[in-house]
């Protein structure tokens, strides 16, 4: 069993990690994917939870509504969704993949337990997905608990907790559709095969079965009872065979295996290295932590070509096996001998030690590009040229070394991202000031709302988001649409489309109001009945 010193520092460190995921937020303009998220919350605060969420007063069939549960739950005391309470249920699932990250590696190296965080925390996609709301992210909390209850039974002398299995693959079926219950399923089945114990690899592997096909029927038939068969059609289109069939956007069969080296840096490089060390090198099976090694790699490796099947591919969706790898990656530094491990040791010291340095390096390149954009520039500089002088430090006491130059590269980037990168992106991807200025100019003079060319599910999102009414525009697409558009009215549009319109009705016409949305730039029109 666990010692009790070992559960509290793992939920201690997980409590930190949660103070550092949400560092800085409270009210952030959302942009992004974020907004159909918080758009669903929205309406949920409006209108009362269901089984889907909503846009635009009807159901949606993507996806099933516990992640907006959440967020209505978190924003119920404010009366309104903030970033903050549309964030936090994904800092918490990402705060618990932290603390069962150095959970399952305490046990055997400290060094190594803390070197796997670090790793984890300098990772690219987790950093960008643990600031947002993420189902995926989630999945990976719920897949790492998997994998850990399983692994624990066998090596932490944990009792086998099967009614928490289960229930665990109800929560990523609640949170993320079939895909939700497969992967974790998958996670602990390889692990089960891996280690040839038979009996629980069938009999979890039936349940796991029966569980989904279950699962799948209930889902089915609550979305008939939400919106009818049409709807259950849609829900079968959008969970099922849109992911399988490309609808949704397609890549290679390999696309994860190359990607990934940017996707998930520094981890996943560093894994792979890492693994081929193991190989070269020989490793003995009588190593502490060999099964875990084992264990991480099977895991990550089913993941990967779970995955890779469906022909929708987006870097998100790995998110799961991103624990898994930043273990292994880490590995070099469990007590392991040989030239190999000693130069990958090498390796990450150095991009430890420098990361301060690279981070000032990139932010004066950046400062030529953006200018006054770059928010926080001087203090930010301040902040890493002192995490620089504290690494020189470290480097010279070797009790410090890796884990203090790990820690401060980390605190290096997650400060840029939170004070430089985020605060770019919504100056770059604004959709707050425009939508809100057109709004209270509608409020002045009622009349329906013409979105057009903004696509209902993509970025007349970003902009009801920004209205918070339960106001249901009209949706235009082509110019000879507008010929049917009742008057008076407002029309919001690209301003490269309007300048693009040909017909003497729109030659002359001013625009009420110009701005920038979502990186272009947008107009508002006021249609009257002379136009």
């Amino acid at each position: 069993m666990l010692g009790a010193t070992l559960r509290r520092q793992s939920w201690g460190i997980g409590l930190l990690a949660l103070l550092l995921f949400v560092a800085g937020n409270w009210d952030h303009a959302i942009i992004g994917f974020d907004s159909r998220f918080v758009l669903f919350a929205q309406e949920m605060l409006r209108h009362g939870p269901g089984f889907f969420p909503s846009t635009y007063g009807q159901p949606y069939a993507d996806y099933l509504s516990t992640s907006t549960l959440l967020t209505w739950l978190l924003s119920l005391p404010l009366g309104r969704v903030t970033s903050l309470s549309a964030w936090l249920p994904t800092a918490i699932a990402s705060a618990v993949i932290v603390a069962l990250v150095y959970r399952l590696t305490a046990p055997y190296s400290r060094r190594w337990a803390l070197l796997s965080v670090a790793l984890l925390l300098l990772s690219s996609t987790f950093i960008s997905e643990t600031r947002s709301v993420s189902l995926d992210q989630m999945l990976a909390a719920v897949t790492l608990a998997v994998f850990y209850l399983g692994y624990a039974h066998d090596h932490f002398a944990s009792p086998r907790r099967l009614p928490w299995l289960l229930l665990l693959l109800l929560l990523g079926f609640a949170i993320r559709g079939p895909i939700g219950l497969v992967i974790p399923a998958g996670v602990l089945c390889s692990f089960y095969l891996l280690n040839r114990q038979w009996r629980p690899l069938f009999s979890f592997g039936l349940l796991a079965l029966a569980l989904l096909v279950a699962c799948i029927g209930l889902l089915l038939l609550l979305a008939k009872v939400s919106g009818g068969e049409a709807f259950m059609q849609d829900v079968i289109r959008m969970q099922f065979l849109g992911r399988m069939d490309g609808r949704e956007g397609s890549s290679s069969v390999l696309y994860y295996f190359t990607s990934s080296l940017g996707n998930y840096a520094l981890a996943y490089p560093l894994a792979l290295l890492a693994l081929l060390a193991v190989l070269l090198n020989g490793r003995r099976m009588s190593d502490s932590g060999w099964q875990l090694l084992l264990g991480c790699t099977a895991a990550g490796l089913i993941v990967m070509l779970g995955l890779s099947i469906p022909e929708a591919k987006k870097a998100r969706y790995l998110l799961p096996m991103m624990p898994m790898v930043a273990i292994i990656a880490a590995y070099p530094f469990h007590p392991a001998d040989g030239r190999l491990f000693k130069a990958l040791r090498g390796l990450m010291l150095a991009l430890w030690a420098v990361s301060p340095g690279l981070l000032m390096g990139a932010l004066v390149v950046a400062r030529h590009r953006f200018g006054a954009q770059l928010e926080h520039f001087q203090g930010v500089v301040g902040l890493l040229i002192g995490l620089q002088v504290v690494v020189a430090g470290m480097l010279l006491k070797w009790h410090w070394r890796p884990v203090g130059p790990a820690f401060c590269a980390v605190l290096a980037v997650w400060s840029v991202y939170i004070l430089v990168v985020e605060p770019l992106e919504r100056r770059l991807y604004d959709t707050r000031t425009f939508a809100r200025e057109a709004h209270a100019l509608i409020r002045q003079h009622p009349a329906p709302l013409v979105l057009h060319g903004l696509g209902k599910d993509a970025k007349a999102i970003k902009f009801m988001v920004n209205v918070e009414c339960d106001r249901v525009p009209l949706f235009t697409q082509a110019p000879g649409d507008l010929a049917a558009v009742p008057v008076p009215a407002w029309l919001v549009m690209d301003k490269a489309d309007f300048m693009r319109l040909g017909e003497p009705r729109w030659h002359g016409m001013t625009p009420v109001l110009t701005g920038q949305f979502d990186k272009n730039t947008y107009v508002l029109l006021h249609l009257g009945t002379g136009d």
